[in-house]
């Protein structure tokens, strides 16, 4: 018989990256074999050293928006439906080789001109083999070859893009090393781009990506901190004051952690190089924090963000103070996704609750402001929205949000969410600038 309930006692949670799940704890089960079973662990010798887990994500979108980019543009009036299918295929050879390869599909129905972020009909997303040299408990090191999804930290830079319909990957190699408490992960990548077809998606040699990520846990008091160095080249880049061929590098820590009620999560970047002749001169700094109400009914939790995010200070000079978040979330500031993290001052208070065991409804309230009048706005791929010369203005606008979610098991998702954007001043004089209605309903299953 099939039993969710009882799936939720012997097999692993799913994870959002779904190579770093774990199905051989499965070899050594003594409950009575089903379907599901055999296709997260199936053997294929007699050893069951060797085996094949197979799974999975399917997911449903609806999405509807009134002014949709604050009224510019062609605007759809009945809405659109998202679907992303997630198929993958995870070979373990012994303790010291794996692959896994996973199939995406990224479909828009509906939508007026769709972007490659919302629709990729069938590609190959990932295709990776692991050479693994130490694979213990305590320690590891792993050499990765091939077509992967790239994630650190806060998700702040280098992020899988959960949130649109279009997963984004990435071919290179990389190296995994970890002992008891730390861990790092050396890499370098040329970016996959995108394409409205079948199986065409490919590297994009002008898009190389390449860093180190260090984390260290179980540091007295701060709890975990994180340390990095990201460069990036790209051969088009276009910004308010630069465009031409840009090459950054970003060096940043991160400090986060729990303590009793409190979580806590604050970054700081620093980023250098040159584009078109222009030295590069960016930085961000932002917070995270929340307190959670434990005694109260239903755990109210009180959370508030705050980010500053250098722009540009001067047009036509020898700088360029943009920050570029690289490879951000998509979904940074909310999944109506209207603002992206650069040229930004962001306040942020948000209130959670925990209506049920498996519901949570969550309200937050953004604010925007420009941080700098010499430099536009852009939206989360980085992409100029609207220049900095049409007011002296900084007000970009306020985001109200809400949002509920059921999740009965760790196989089935359900979400409710609405957003308002009230559009201030800049918005009104660099387009039409109505106010933003969205909302949406999600259903994804995981197997």
């Amino acid at each position: 018989m099939f039993s969710i309930s009882g799936f939720a006692q012997r097999y692993p949670v799913f994870k959002s990256i779904r190579f770093d799940e774990n199905y051989s704890v499965l070899e050594n089960d003594t409950v009575s074999k089903d379907w599901y079973k055999t296709m997260k662990f199936l053997p294929i010798s007699s050893s069951k050293k060797t085996y094949i887990s197979f799974g999975g994500d399917i997911r449903f979108q609806y999405f509807y928006a009134k002014n949709e980019n604050w009224g510019d543009g062609l605007q759809d009036n009945d809405g659109y439906v998202l679907g992303r299918y997630l198929f993958h295929a995870d070979f373990h050879s012994g303790k010291h080789f794996r692959t896994f390869v996973q199939l995406q599909s990224s479909m828009a129905d509906g939508r007026i001109d769709p972007n490659p972020v919302e629709q990729n009909p069938l590609e190959i997303h990932q295709a990776f083999a692991d050479f693994k040299i130490i694979d213990e408990e305590s320690k590891r090191l792993i050499l990765r070859v091939g077509r992967q999804e790239l994630t650190y930290g806060s998700q702040r830079l280098v992020s899988v893009r959960e949130g649109p319909n279009n997963r984004q990957s990435f071919d290179g190699v990389k190296a995994i090393v970890a002992k008891d408490s730390f861990t790092t992960e050396l890499f370098y990548s040329h970016y996959v781009v995108a394409r409205n077809g079948t199986f065409d998606d490919e590297s994009n040699n002008e898009r190389q990506f390449w860093g180190s990520y260090f984390v260290f846990n179980k540091i007295p008091i701060i709890k975990n901190i994180d340390v990095y160095y990201l460069g990036y080249e790209t051969a088009e880049a276009a910004f308010n004051d630069a465009t031409g061929k840009e090459n950054r590098q970003s060096v940043g820590t991160r400090i986060w952690g729990k303590s009793k009620n409190w979580r806590y999560d604050g970054e700081a970047v620093y980023q250098f190089g040159n584009i078109s002749g222009k030295q590069i001169n960016a930085w961000t700094a932002s917070l995270n924090t929340g307190y959670r109400f434990t005694n109260m009914k239903f755990h109210p939790e009180i959370g508030l963000k705050g980010e500053l995010i250098s722009g540009d200070r001067q047009l036509n000079d020898n700088q360029l103070e943009t920050f570029n978040p690289f490879f951000p979330r998509g979904a940074y500031f909310g999944l109506a996704a209207v603002v992206g993290p650069s040229n930004l001052i962001d306040f942020h208070p948000s209130l959670s609750f925990e209506l049920s065991e498996k519901v949570d409804w969550v309200i937050d309230y953004d604010m925007f402001w420009r941080y700098s009048s010499s430099d536009g706005i852009y939206a989360p791929n980085v992409s100029l929205v609207y220049p900095s010369n049409t007011t002296e203005s900084k007000k970009i606008g306020n985001q109200l949000g809400s949002e509920i979610v059921w999740q009965p098991n760790q196989y089935l998702y359900f979400r409710v969410e609405a957003t308002w954007f009230e559009a201030g001043d800049y918005l009104k004089a660099s387009g039409t600038g109505k106010d933003i209605f969205f909302t949406g309903v999600t259903v994804q299953l995981h197997f």
